[in-house]
């Protein structure tokens, strides 16, 4: 009986920081609020908000800026062309669509690194951006320039797609275990 009405007590207190807002397990807000100017419009978000679909999103891809020698940061930007808000979050899947590599074949698959805001909002005109990571091949190595990236956002099941900067070719890693080449979670844009 005793250990009944502990268990009872255990879950009527759980029940109560249920109601009160508060989750030890939900992560704080990782992103400035809607209108912060600092945000993009990206702003902490409920899991009861949907997800954007990729009939809500315009894709664009910024400038390369070297990392490190070799190494490119390129901002894959998601706009939410919709009327509404919704979600966006996770780790996008990206494709570097390019000539047909004798070993690997015309498509690189990135691989994803799960280190973006856990739940974040996009008003309507506002961008949230993944940074995508590429290494690239050095002097007098094989050269392999992607003619388009494809994108499927998180959560989506539908592509879209941007051209690739024809300057920045990629170092196909395809087998690697640990590639210089990468997809990075989504993050608020800083402007």
């Amino acid at each position: 009986m005793k250990r009944i009405l502990i268990g009872l007590g255990t879950a009527a207190g759980a029940f109560a920081l249920a109601a009160c807002g508060t989750s030890a397990a939900a992560p704080g807000p990782a992103a400035p609020a809607a209108g912060s100017p600092a945000g993009g419009g990206v702003a902490a978000a409920s899991t009861a908000t949907p997800r954007c679909t990729t009939a809500d999103l315009s894709v664009s891809l910024g400038k390369a800026v070297e990392k490190s020698p070799g190494q490119f940061d390129v901002p894959l930007t998601y706009r939410n062309v919709s009327d509404h808000t919704c979600g966006l979050h996770g780790v996008p899947g990206v494709d570097l669509v390019g000539p047909d590599d004798p070993t690997f074949g015309p498509v690189y698959h990135l691989p994803r690194v799960d280190n973006g805001v856990k739940y974040n909002e996009v008003t309507p005109g506002t961008t949230a951006s993944a940074t995508i990571t590429v290494l690239t091949p050095s002097e007098g190595g094989a050269s392999w320039t992607p003619a388009k990236l494809v994108t499927i956002p998180p959560g989506q099941t539908r592509p879209l797609t941007v051209g690739w900067p024809a300057d920045l070719p990629v170092l196909r890693q395809d087998a690697a275990t640990h590639p210089g080449s990468y997809v990075n979670g989504i993050l608020a844009d800083p402007a």
